[in-house]
């Protein structure tokens, strides 16, 4: 460790072996070794003691709507990125929706890019989008370097992103799976959403009725059939439906390369908690019942669900009506996704090594950067989320650092609070103070 620039000390470092007192060296801006909590300091090193803090490598979220450019009034790069930082994620994978226009061409992919470049606080890669009629897009959309496409079973919301059918499903999955690429889901079936009650108005019950469970789970099959058919490698999306998880242990067993997320607002927020006409909280697919929500912890500890990502969807204040069903659909949770999964996994007999796995391991995993994301481990970059795990806060909305303030946790009192976070060695903010944007934009591996 002679040519240690920066050493991190801490009494409870997250590795992959476990948690332990560790000393972590860095050098050019990746992790060199992690040595006992006692080694020897060499001349010239910068010292970083977080004394009991916990050590945890920077988050992955490979779910992020940051609607940047197009729709930056609803969020952007410069205030998403801020606002991941400050809740410990160092590595952020941006949607193909609802910016305008959608990265569903190479040249798209290049406006979108050009307007992250200077604006990001932490690592950006993106997604590209499959839509009907851009077969022909999907493979130069892979060779530039996205890390998989995102696709709608039901409508997405947006004009411009419009849903494929199971024909042009097939169609696109075939030529992804041609290339072995990766196809994400959203995955609800617009004739069990069609054919569902659909009243309108302020009450959380009649909206949690509009997006049964069964347009989830009737999409995941048919996408499970698809996959095993063109032995193409799918991932489900924001996964709310617990009906659903039988069927995709049963199809992994059968060999079906499948993979499937859920989000921080289904493991902590109920649907018998939700105040009629607080749209803060809608979402699609819904925050479902309490007993559902005891079923998706159950599958994150058994490995059904792989991991968990934020779908951080923000929208101006004016789209949050109280009517639920014209109110836009989406929870802001960049800032607040490690605090709250914490609070509730702790609760429920999880440890931090937990939280690691299913928000930073795994999800650096589904987009192949667990060469370099994902782990306090040599060779990989030094990006770490100072955190202590037993200080509480209570969210108020002004704090937040994404654009639009609106947030389902608000008034809530979270467990653990970030201290600061570092990217590739250098700390990008602590105590609420930034640095300049030094995040870089990540091509596929």
């Amino acid at each position: 460790m002679s040519d240690a620039e920066l050493v991190l000390r801490s009494t409870r470092v997250i590795t992959p072996e476990g948690t332990r007192a560790a000393t972590v060296t860095v050098s050019a801006g990746t992790i060199t070794a992690v040595l006992p909590y006692d080694t020897e300091i060499p001349a010239g090193a910068r010292l970083v003691d977080v004394g009991d803090d916990a050590l945890l490598p920077g988050l992955v979220d490979t779910h992020v709507h940051v609607n940047d450019p197009g729709r930056t009034e609803w969020e952007g790069f410069w205030t998403a990125t801020r606002a991941a930082a400050a809740g410990g994620i160092t590595t952020l994978v941006d949607m193909p929706l609802n910016s305008l226009p959608p990265t569903t061409t190479v040249e798209h992919l290049r406006i979108k890019r050009d307007v992250a470049r200077d604006k990001a606080h932490i690592d950006v890669g993106f997604w590209g989008g499959a839509l009907p009629g851009n077969v022909k897009d999907l493979r130069p959309l892979h060779d530039a370097g996205v890390f998989g496409f995102k696709a709608f079973l039901s409508p997405s919301g947006v004009d411009e992103f419009p849903h494929l059918d199971q024909e042009q499903l097939a169609r696109s999955l075939a030529e992804i799976a041609g290339f072995g690429g990766l196809l994400i889901v959203h995955a609800e079936d617009p004739h069990h959403l069609a054919a569902a009650p659909q009243h309108g108005g302020p009450r959380y019950a009649d909206f949690l009725a509009s997006r049964p469970r069964d347009a989830e789970d009737t999409a995941i099959a048919a996408l499970i059939a698809h996959a095993r058919r063109l032995d193409a490698r799918v991932h489900v999306l924001h996964l709310s439906s617990s009906d659903a998880l039988p069927l995709i242990r049963a199809a992994r067993a059968d060999g079906v390369r499948i993979t499937a997320e859920t989000c921080p607002h289904y493991l902590t927020l109920t649907a018998e908690e939700v105040p009629d006409g607080a749209s803060e909280f809608k979402c699609c697919p819904p925050i479902r019942e309490a007993a559902n929500q005891d079923l998706l912890w159950a599958a994150l500890a058994d490995g059904t669900i792989d991991c968990v990502v934020t779908d951080h969807s923000p929208s101006t204040a004016d789209l949050k009506t109280a009517d639920f069903a014209t109110a836009w659909g989406g929870i802001s949770g960049l800032q607040l996704s490690l605090s709250a999964v914490w609070t509730e996994a702790r609760r429920r007999g999880h440890t931090l090594d937990d939280v690691v796995r299913w928000m930073s391991a795994r999800t650096a995993a589904l987009v192949g950067l667990d060469a370099r994301k994902g782990a306090i481990a040599p060779g990989r970059d030094a990006d770490f989320a100072v955190l202590a795990p037993e200080e509480t806060f209570t969210v108020d909305p002004a704090g937040l650092q994404h654009r639009n303030r609106v947030t389902a946790y608000a008034g809530r009192t979270l467990h653990g609070v970030v201290r600061s976070t570092w990217l590739r060695g250098e700390r990008i903010v602590a105590d609420g103070e930034f640095t300049p944007p030094k995040g870089t934009l990540l091509d596929r591996p």
